[in-house]
């Protein structure tokens, strides 16, 4: 058995995306467990305490948030400097874990929420997606030629978001905001963090992550 830090993680989960770059990019190595959403591991079940993907288990300590698990990683080890940004990155990834992803939930599963209006929820994420365009005018990033931790904890929820409509959100003025979105999805690190991976069961042999060659 490893005794590595183990990660509860989902695929396409935006919150376990971030998790699994800011563990790729310190370089810190955790047994990753791939979760069944639909039919959840009774290990897992018993170390998440809100049953939802990321969770870390560290030893004795586990994490249940996905931002506390970026922190956990960088403030390990933050060969990148993600975590050299302004305090205003912070503001921003309240406004996408808060505003913005209730709009996108909205509008990606609109017959759970019949009393919202699913153009209404589209219009108010526009809102946060026009201001980032807006911020990445003339630079790579959104704090410069960098990526830094708010580039990374908001890009898998724009990634998201794009993808209910692909053609509708590729038809917007926001040229800037698609390089950047294009940009990440090209990435090596986001391709290193997206493999399918099979569902841990108990008694698997430990899947490390990140790989080293």
């Amino acid at each position: 058995m490893s005794d590595l830090p183990i990660l509860y993680s989902f695929r396409r989960c935006p919150y376990a995306i971030r998790a699994r770059l800011a563990i790729a990019a310190s370089g810190i190595r955790v047994e990753l467990r791939e979760v069944l959403l639909r039919d959840k591991a009774p290990e897992f079940l018993v170390t998440s305490p809100s049953a939802t993907v990321p969770c870390l288990k560290d030893g004795g300590s586990i994490l249940d948030e996905s931002l506390d698990i970026m922190h956990w990683a960088l403030g390990r080890n933050d060969p990148e400097s993600w975590l050299d940004m302004p305090d205003a990155g912070a503001d921003q990834i309240a406004q996408a874990d808060g505003p913005f992803k209730d709009a996108l939930d909205r509008t990606k599963y609109a017959t759970r929420y019949p009393e919202c209006d699913p153009a209404a929820q589209r219009a108010m994420a526009h809102v946060f997606l026009r201001a980032l365009d807006t911020q990445l005018q003339g630079q790579t990033w959104l704090y410069g030629s960098r990526p830094s931790l708010a580039d990374m904890a908001i890009l898998p929820f724009v990634r998201q978001f794009a993808f209910i409509d692909k053609a509708l959100f590729d038809a917007q003025d926001w040229p800037d905001l698609s390089r950047w979105l294009e940009t990440f999805l090209a990435s090596d690190r986001f391709n290193t963090v997206m493999p399918k991976i099979a569902v841990w069961k108990s008694g698997d042999t430990p899947l490390l992550f990140p790989e080293r060659g």
